[in-house]
């Protein structure tokens, strides 16, 4: 069996997320910040009437291309299907001034959070404020079981360290200013792909950043509440609906061999982890953008 092919480095580096506008107020473990560059070069060659990004999570790439200066697609559809962070994105877009408002009056500490997680939440608006409340809360954002509150965060500041009322407030309110034009939908987002790709057809371009189940480290099991994807489906409605899309995933020899079998690129985008180890994530396209 001849050896697989070298996977080229993207020509784009992964940049420092302190240097890019940082538009959503989630903390989403696996969180695309880093990847702004590559998603404006992506959507600026093809400028789509639509972005579809099926799971939505934080939403990075849903938010920049609508909020982006150079509006990078008209609108968006934003799918989720975790019911905690569902409600916070319809509350974010119907009333995120009145969330922004609970935001900035809210004193953050151990105590606090604890007594809000223990309260019954009666409506989406309790959603959604006490899913923003923990995501910024627990490390790394993480929202699954048994993810537990920050401890020392950032300059020793605590459960606290993530916490910028102001800012977070500044973000909901620009979310809300925007809604127009942002389609948000709870639902699964692998079922739903495929009937909106034959709604939109070319007109679409597809945002791609599944919960990482693929490969050895099954990371979406430990970071997600849903994490489980049937990776050669979402593979095969891409290729079967010629879909203009970027597909983020971790470097794993599963996704590697569904590259391959489908006719697809990948490219490697180097970035540092928290703890400053260098990791490869891979950015997969249709045609070869990035090489």
């Amino acid at each position: 069996m001849p050896p697989a092919p070298e996977i080229p480095i993207s020509r784009i580096p992964a940049v420092n997320v302190a240097s890019v506008p940082q538009r959503s107020p989630l903390r989403y473990p696996g969180g695309k910040t880093w990847l702004i560059p590559h998603i404006r070069e992506w959507l600026g060659r093809t400028r789509p009437e639509i972005l579809i990004e099926p799971f939505a999570g934080g939403a990075t790439a849903s938010l920049t291309a609508v909020m982006d200066m150079e509006e990078l697609a008209r609108s968006c559809i934003m799918i989720e299907i975790d019911p905690e962070i569902a409600a916070f994105w319809r509350v974010a877009l119907s009333d995120g001034s009145a969330l922004a408002k609970c935001v900035r009056k809210f004193e953050l500490t151990r105590e606090k959070i604890l007594e809000l997680e223990k309260s019954s939440a009666m409506n989406d608006f309790d959603h959604a404020f006490r899913a923003l409340v923990r995501n910024r809360t627990r490390s790394a954002g993480i929202m699954a079981p048994g993810a537990s509150l920050l401890r020392h965060g950032e300059n020793g500041k605590g459960v606290a360290s993530r916490w910028y009322p102001e800012t977070l407030a500044t973000r909901l309110e620009d979310i809300e200013n925007h809604a127009g034009r942002i389609d948000f939908r709870e639902g699964d987002g692998l079922r739903l792909l495929e009937p909106l790709l034959r709604e939109h057809g070319h007109c679409a371009a597809v945002f791609v950043d599944p919960p990482y189940t693929a490969g050895g480290k099954r990371a979406g099991a430990r970071l997600y509440n849903h994490n489980e994807i049937d990776h050669e489906r979402l593979f095969r409605i891409l290729a079967d609906r010629q879909a203009n899309f970027l597909m983020t995933y971790d470097c794993a020899p599963e996704i590697l061999d569904l590259v391959d079998r489908h006719g697809f690129y990948a490219v490697k985008i180097l970035m540092k982890n928290a703890h400053h180890d260098r990791i490869a994530e891979l950015a997969v396209t249709r045609t070869p953008l990035f090489a």
